[in-house]
């Protein structure tokens, strides 16, 4: 997430300086960000559902080992659970 991150800054500010101001490139920086944020909104914890990367208000680039909500190990090798 974070390299791509640094990558549509990157396209933003390199289509700013050879191109001028483009909504076309902060719409393609909006949707790459969007595209690599997928997997992490998907990594929830199995007992509770609450995902891992959420502390509080705030999103981190790390998920948690313990669950903020329940308790659980997240980092057991468990198969996930369908119930949420």
């Amino acid at each position: 997430m974070a390299g791509v991150l640094v990558l549509a800054a990157g396209l933003v500010i390199a289509t700013d300086r050879f191109y001028g101001h483009s909504t076309i490139a902060f719409a393609a920086a909006i949707v790459m960000l969007v595209i690599a944020n997928a997997p992490m909104l998907r990594f929830n914890c199995p007992s509770c559902g609450k995902n891992a990367f959420f502390r509080g208000p705030f999103v981190v680039l790390w998920p948690c080992r313990v669950c903020g909500r329940c308790g659980h190990n997240l980092d057991d090798a468990a198969p996930p659970s369908q119930n949420r």
